[in-house]
């Protein structure tokens, strides 16, 4: 069994900073591509960025220049760092991660359960 435990989230004002962490734990053979993704009312959930297990990054353009990803392997945490925030990065934010598990060695998806970023104006 893998988990994906997120924190960072909260209220903050326009123009502000927030940094998300995530935590895998569990049967990990294997820790691979590590995401993010949000999911604000009313819309489908969107990918805002990624790193690979080679530490390459890919970015939404709302997240380019303002958004920064990176990841500790000895923890297997992946960290989103927010700044310039912006009344419409409010969200439901949710990390995701390809794992590996011990065991069957069968890749899947994992999610953790979400966190609430919001931003006023």
């Amino acid at each position: 069994q893998v988990a994906l435990v997120e924190s960072g989230g909260g209220l903050v004002q326009a123009g502000g900073s927030l940094r998300l962490s995530c935590a895998a734990s569990g049967s990990i053979f294997r820790l691979n591509a590590m995401g993010w993704y949000r999911q604000a009312p009313g819309k489908q959930r969107e990918l805002v960025a990624s790193i690979s297990s080679g530490g390459s990054t890919n970015y939404a353009d709302s997240a380019k220049g303002r958004f920064t990803i990176s990841r500790d392997y000895a923890e297997n945490t992946v960290y989103l760092q927010m700044n310039s925030l912006k009344p419409e990065d409010t969200a439901v934010y949710y990390c995701n991660a390809v794992v590996t598990p011990r065991g069957s060695g069968i890749v899947g998806q994992y999610w953790g359960q979400g966190t609430q970023v919001s931003v006023s104006s």
